[in-house]
């Protein structure tokens, strides 16, 4: 009997009902994105809020898989855990994820590749309100189509422990790594810009010593830097701005960036 971990934000991070959410993220992924890519990216940095906050700015790098469709067979999808306390990365116990636009196949060969790492356990608490790998999965639906999906909860690990459950599911062309964080939380505008401009300069730098001041997913990023430089990858930002640019207070904002990471490019 296959095993389904349901939506758990639909409705509050996104639209629930599937004919709105696909017109949503449609809109979104139309809206003329200032970067166009010479070449398809191996993985992506995006952010996680609502779609009314952070979805334009995700929708930057979503967009450029257009062409992939037929190419991407799975998506190596990591987040920070917000709710469980989790140490190293967290496996579901499911078969399935589940979005409003449908089901989703888990990579059980790559899940169970990993789960032989000291550092990954199961956890199905860690995975069942967790909202930072349940947001990118309609943009994804709707992108790629048909493929599997591996996703984990970072929680308390080092950049050395994600790097190295990276390079076991790094794969070819069929695979895409996704990181799913925001970047500075609740500061002034004006701060918020500076804080993140550093964050911004040191994922360019592919320097994997982010801490969580500067982006809730400083874990997972760290670790797809770490596992960029041994690969020859090199980022692009796509776009970077914060909740006052797109519908929030300008007193108390969050920081919002997508990077594309591709061979050889600077």
């Amino acid at each position: 009997m296959l095993t389904i971990r349901p939506a758990a934000v639909a409705g509050s991070f996104y639209p629930g009902q599937p004919g709105t959410l696909k017109q949503v993220v449609d809109a979104l992924l139309a809206y003329p994105h200032a970067i166009k890519l010479a070449h398809p990216p191996k993985a992506l940095i995006v952010p996680h809020a609502g779609y009314v906050y952070s979805g334009p700015v995700a929708a930057s790098a979503y967009a450029q898989l257009g062409a992939l469709r037929d190419r991407i067979r799975r998506v190596v999808l990591l987040g920070p855990t917000h709710r469980v306390h989790v140490r190293g990365l967290a496996l579901p116990e499911v078969d399935r994820f589940a979005s409003p636009l449908g089901e989703i196949r888990l990579d059980v060969e790559g899940m169970q590749r990993v789960s032989g790492l000291p550092q990954v356990t199961p956890s199905a608490a860690a995975h069942r309100m967790e909202h930072s790998l349940e947001v990118q999965l309609p943009f994804l639906q709707q992108v790629l189509g048909d493929f599997q999906l591996l996703p984990l909860a970072v929680g308390e690990a080092s950049a050395d422990e994600v790097a190295e459950v990276l390079d076991l599911v790094w794969g070819g062309d069929e695979t895409l790594i996704v990181i799913s964080s925001d970047l500075s939380h609740f500061l002034p505008d004006a701060l918020a810009r500076k804080v993140d401009g550093g964050t911004v300069e040191a994922i360019l730098a592919l320097n994997p010593h982010l801490n969580h001041e500067q982006a809730c997913g400083a874990t997972p990023i760290n670790g797809l830097l770490l596992a960029a430089q041994r690969h020859g990858l090199r980022p692009v930002a796509l776009d970077v701005r914060n909740s006052s640019q797109t519908a929030g207070d300008p007193e108390r904002v969050v920081g919002y960036a997508a990077f594309a990471f591709q061979a050889g490019e600077n």
